[in-house]
């Protein structure tokens, strides 16, 4: 069979498996939430709005992330996976798409993965510090000293997340679905990172959360795309693997930094019409595919295990941004599941023997 026939019965074996894995019911051993780290700090200005003789002053704790999951019967015998939301979203990115279709969190789920989606510090459910906005307002520091709120309009989201060439022009091949747009601009609210130190906390946590899993494959998307590569040059012990998901790659790291992700499988992957865009969002996509086509051969100059997966090169036309909510969801999610068990189970499975 050469390679093209094999790609599509691939592609088709992977849609009737999905079928099939949609219409059982979702069965779990175990599913919760909980926060991964944190710091206490004393904060002044907390209450400085309060009624007369109310304190002003006590121990709060800031930049801690939330983590919601979900633990399938056999989820033990497969690495689990941390999802992380892009700019101005929140872990539901992962969850129900805009038109109603299954999410990648549960389908990762009746794939046998436990599965944790997680908040970025300074976004939804997880903590941030809001001493500086308090400090504003008390008039302890002066208004410049507040931090820029990023939120996109529909417009930018239209335009960045590649739904058409022009504001509500889709392309004709396009997978996003965009009857359903309104329900995608309903997910995204105010990006509070301008409030976070650095390095982020967020990449911190990430790598803890790894470690706390006893191994984990970090995967992002987007503003997180490489939040996974800054988790494990924190702290690679726990990071098995990595998905990276249309983002900006760093490419000034050092030798040190460049073995350590050489030890650790990395998949990159794009959609599509990444310079088809009209405006000033024209040519962010090829920068950005460029930037990690370096990274990737700088690893793998390393020694390393990094992939470069442009859909379209697989003959999977018409991908937005937003990849986890397209049409063909599922089928990307296989295409993930598969190099997951070849590069990062496979891996697992040689040391464990």
């Amino acid at each position: 069979m050469n390679f093209t026939l094999f790609r599509l019965a691939t592609i088709v074996s992977l849609a009737a498996a999905t079928v099939v894995a949609a219409t059982k019911p979702l069965v779990l051993s175990e599913q919760g939430s909980f926060f991964v780290g944190g710091e206490t700090k004393t904060a002044t200005t907390a209450n400085a709005n309060a009624p007369a003789g109310a304190p002003t002053q006590g121990d709060v704790t800031v930049n801690q992330m939330y983590v919601q999951y979900q633990i399938p019967l056999s989820g033990n015998q497969h690495v689990p996976v941390v999802m992380v939301h892009g700019c101005c979203l929140s872990s539901k990115t992962w969850e129900t798409t805009p038109d109603g279709r299954m999410g990648w969190n549960e389908y990762f789920v009746r794939k046998n993965r436990a599965v944790y989606l997680a908040d970025q510090v300074s976004r939804a459910r997880s903590g941030f510090d809001a001493g500086v906005i308090n400090a504003v307002k008390a008039g302890q520091l002066p208004p410049g000293q507040l931090p820029n709120v990023l939120f996109a309009t529909h417009q930018t989201a239209w335009s960045v997340f590649r739904f058409g060439p022009t504001f509500n022009k889709p392309f004709a091949d396009g997978q996003f679905p965009v009857e359903a747009v309104d329900e995608l601009y309903k997910q995204m609210i105010p990006d509070l990172n301008a409030l976070l130190p650095m390095p982020n906390p967020t990449w911190k946590n990430m790598g803890a959360l790894a470690v706390q899993l006893h191994g984990a494959i970090l995967m992002g998307h987007s503003e997180s795309g490489f939040f996974p590569e800054e988790a494990a040059l924190i702290d690679p012990s726990g990071v098995k693997g990595i998905v990276s998901i249309e983002m900006a790659c760093t490419t000034t790291l050092m030798p040190s930094q460049l073995a350590t992700l050489a030890k650790i499988p990395i998949l990159i992957m794009f959609g599509d019409h990444l310079g088809d865009v009209e405006g000033r969002f024209g040519s962010i996509w090829t920068t950005n595919f460029d930037t990690c086509q370096k990274f990737a051969e700088q690893v793998n100059g390393a020694g390393g295990d990094a992939q470069m997966m442009l859909l379209p090169k697989l003959g999977i036309k018409g991908n937005s941004h937003m990849l986890m909510q397209d049409k063909n969801n599922l089928q990307l999610a296989d295409l993930i599941l598969g190099w997951s068990d070849q590069h990062v189970e496979a891996k697992k499975s040689a040391k464990r023997h």
